[in-house]
């Protein structure tokens, strides 16, 4: 019984919707790590901002299909995941990519802020001189961060599920789906308190370079002619505002989620998925259409494309 699909016309709907966004996001950052990895290859050198672009890619890439997994088993064959140790994986394995995916994009933040961003103050100065040695270190803490709430988020689940090993049939999953609502409160409130700090990460990073922008700006204001500093910060200040609203719906939706995880409300959170699948292919674009090598390969390869279908 296990095996047998349980699936409505909604739910048939919602997975072909969630399905296409998630491989046009799987593609996207895809092909970002993908070109990253060649100029890698030719270069045989790496700078700071492409090994954060590259690492966000491959993390964006693996948090899509885990979660796909995750949301086809449990709107077609939802009871798989009451399957020792199917849901302590699939959970430890999404939440590990999800954090990783929102500390590294919030660290390509602090990497623009630091690096775009003029301040006399000494700290500051000290983090632009060695801003390209302290890239690998967030990096790695941001893995090591996450690894640690995937551990967390396993031992939750395995614990939650442990606890209900001798029960069977409806007893089973009524008593499960209770005692994981006791685990909802301390799951939710480490995560949401990992969210949390990148979320800040972002908005001061933005607001810094909001601030930066105005101060030279203003000193700018006599000189008519191009400068390439404002250019920077322009295009700068672009990338970390559009990242900071999706950031914002992503964070308003990671609250929602809280609300509604037990509750028997479909359509909001299947509008709150829509929206978080949407998330890691919207940022991605940004980032490719911000950087003028990966906008150039990624034209091109839209328009080979479209060449091999007009030849067919």
């Amino acid at each position: 019984s296990q095996g047998k699909v349980n699936a409505t016309s909604h739910d048939v709907m919602a997975i072909v919707i969630i399905s296409l966004q998630t491989f046009a996001g799987m593609w996207i950052n895809a092909f970002m790590a993908s070109v990253l990895c060649i100029v890698w290859l030719q270069k045989k050198s790496f700078n700071s901002n492409e090994k954060i672009l590259l690492l966000l890619g491959c993390c964006r890439f693996c948090y899509l299909g885990i979660t796909w997994v995750y949301s086809f088993l449990s709107l077609l064959y939802p009871r798989c995941l009451y399957v020792h140790p199917i849901p302590q994986i699939l959970s430890a394995l999404q939440s590990f990519f999800n954090f990783s995916n929102l500390w590294v994009s919030a660290c390509l933040c602090v990497f623009y802020c630091i690096k775009i961003a003029n301040f006399r103050h000494i700290f500051f100065i000290y983090l632009k001189g060695k801003i390209d040695r302290i890239v690998p270190w967030l990096l790695l803490g941001s893995v090591f961060f996450s690894s640690v709430i995937s551990i967390v988020v396993y031992n939750i689940i395995d614990e939650a599920h442990g606890d209900n090993l001798n029960s069977t049939g409806r007893e089973y999953f009524w008593k499960l789906n209770i005692k994981m609502d006791e685990y909802f409160f301390p799951l939710y409130f480490l995560s949401g308190f990992g969210f949390a700090i990148a979320f800040m990460a972002v908005i001061f990073s933005a607001l810094l370079i909001l601030f930066s922008l105005w101060r030279h700006k203003s000193k700018m204001q006599t000189n008519s002619g191009k400068n390439l500093s404002m250019d920077a910060h322009v295009k700068a200040m672009k990338s970390v505002l559009s990242f900071s609203f999706i950031y914002s719906v992503n964070f308003a939706c990671f609250i929602l989620t809280m609300i509604y995880a037990t509750k028997k409300a479909n359509p909001v959170v299947f509008l709150i998925l829509v929206f978080q699948y949407a998330f890691p292919f919207v940022h991605s674009l940004i980032l490719i259409f911000s950087n003028h090598k990966l906008e150039k390969t990624l034209r091109r390869t839209l328009s080979c494309g479209k060449c091999k279908v007009c030849m067919r």
